[in-house]
């Protein structure tokens, strides 16, 4: 395994893997697994090269804040390298992209400052534009950036010239997006050979690229508006509303041989059947990819060889159509296989359980008087375990709440020693007669379990607690605490 001085010095160098069931018989199709970059996606080469172009030019100064339009992949190489190079970022993000990709986001310490769905890739463009003017920022201008595209040609392209040695390639297919990586590879490959087809690819209800009406532009050369063939269509991150200048700029200069339409659910069926038969997960964005990439390879001569672009991981894609047909719950075939051995299973009680605690041990004095203490003098006070998903929905509700609250976790590191954890916890089960955990009390009064502080929210008893104990909380939020739980759980479960 090689050492690098940082995360960013491990984009590119991804792999060129050969499909061996989807593709046809006469023709040779590799797919490019963009997801074996650090971050997941294609745009990672980007988003370093781009802060990087800013770094040396000096457009962008030490501290200052990045700002980036991003339908997620972007975005999340975007928050990569400021995290690794201590910029600042803000994003601005279409409402209607996936959850995955925002909580990546934030995750990585990103700001997410979304847009109107109904305002589409152009809304969220102009939203990054006004922020990066009225603040001061760093506007990366990733559709338009020269950087983006000159990384491809200097990377992406010499990589796949370099895994051919000298055997001749037939074709490249790629969507276009931002175009950075259309016009950067094609410009690379096309130097290298001329013969060699660049495909573009899009979605066949949204034919900005193939349908010959020029996108709208500002003064400035920015999109004005939407493109006027421009479709809402299932392909995140592939085709915006509009035609970038480095999407256009590769069709200006020749580069783009063929345009193929590709339709959404064929993207979606490919997708899945590159997972199933070939064990390569990628996104929504790949399988419409690799539905051109067959296209043309189904009409290639004997012995072809055609470079599909793979951009991304499939778990962008989680709470997409990608993943609907996928159940949480067993299927009848699984629960048969469940049935098939008597042990471990839902519908039987044949489970082996672990043997009783043995009874009529006498409780530690420390734990009890720690216990006492703890809940006789702390406002808010949560006997916990770190790991159990009860005690985590009820820190959760606790910061809806905006509630300062202590919580002792006895199954922590500092518990360990001579087995106070235990101790502590037989001493809760004396005091409260409850076995599980948590176990909460408020202004010195015990108040029970997760289902119980719950059930008090339901009914106001929470509020009016909090309310007579001095506890500073946000009595004007409405949930469901139930809400906070994971789905598998439910009330009659136990830490």
């Amino acid at each position: 395994m090689a050492r690098h001085d940082n995360i960013l010095d491990t984009i590119g160098r991804t792999p060129l893997v050969r499909l061996n069931r989807l593709a046809p018989d006469h023709a040779t199709v590799w797919v490019k697994v963009e997801s074996f970059n650090p971050l997941g996606s294609v745009k990672d080469r980007m988003a370093r090269a781009v802060i990087e172009d800013a770094e040396r030019s000096g457009a962008l100064r030490p501290g200052q804040t990045v700002i980036e339009a991003t339908s997620g992949n972007t975005g999340i190489g975007l928050a990569m390298v400021c995290a690794q190079k201590g910029y600042p970022l803000v994003v601005t993000m279409a409402e209607s992209f996936s959850l995955e990709r925002r909580r990546l986001l934030r995750f990585l310490g990103a700001r997410v400052v979304l847009t109107p769905a109904a305002e589409k890739g152009t809304g969220m463009l102009n939203k990054a534009v006004e922020l990066a003017e009225q603040h001061g920022w760093f506007l990366c201008r990733q559709f338009d950036n020269e950087a983006n595209a000159e990384v491809h040609t200097r990377t992406t392209a010499r990589e796949i010239l370099d895994d051919f040695a000298g055997e001749p390639l037939h074709a490249f297919v790629s969507g276009f997006g931002t175009g950075g990586t259309l016009l950067g590879v094609a410009r690379g490959l096309k130097a290298a050979d001329p013969r060699i087809r660049i495909v573009a690819a899009e979605p066949d209800n949204s034919p900005l690229m193939g349908g010959g009406l020029a996108q709208p532009r500002d003064a400035a050369g920015r999109p004005s508006a939407s493109h006027p063939h421009f479709r809402p269509h299932l392909m995140q991150g592939w085709s915006p509303d509009f035609i970038s200048r480095l999407a256009e700029q590769a069709r200006t200069e020749g580069l783009v041989d063929e345009v193929v339409p590709v339709p959404g659910q064929e993207a979606l069926r490919l997708a899945r059947a590159l997972a199933t038969d070939e064990g390569i997960f990628a996104g929504t964005s790949s399988g419409a990819t690799l539905a051109a990439a067959l296209d043309v390879a189904r009409r290639s001569p004997p012995g072809a060889h055609i470079v599909c672009m793979l951009p991304d991981t499939g778990e962008r894609y989680l709470s997409t159509p990608l993943f609907e047909h996928i159940a949480d719950d067993m299927d009848e075939a699984e629960l048969a296989l469940s049935r098939s051995t008597p042990g471990y299973r839902f519908d039987t009680t044949t489970t082996p359980v672990a043997p009783p605690t043995p009874a009529g041990e006498p409780v530690d004095a420390a734990a009890e008087a720690f216990v006492d203490a703890a809940a006789r003098d702390e406002p808010v006070v949560m006997f916990a375990l770190e790991w159990c998903e009860f005690c985590w929905a009820v820190r959760k509700l606790f910061a809806r709440l905006g509630v300062a609250f202590r919580s002792i976790d006895v199954d922590a590191v500092g518990f360990q020693a001579d087995e106070f954890g235990v101790k502590v916890r037989q001493a809760l089960k004396q005091r409260t007669g409850a076995p599980t955990m948590p176990q909460i009390w408020i202004g010195g009064r015990h108040i029970g379990g997760c289902t119980d502080l719950f059930d008090a929210m339901r009914s106001g008893e929470l509020q009016r607690r909090l309310a007579a104990a001095n506890v500073v909380h946000d009595a004007d939020v409405r949930l469901d605490p139930y809400s906070l739980l994971p789905r598998w759980l439910h009330p009659r479960h136990a830490a």
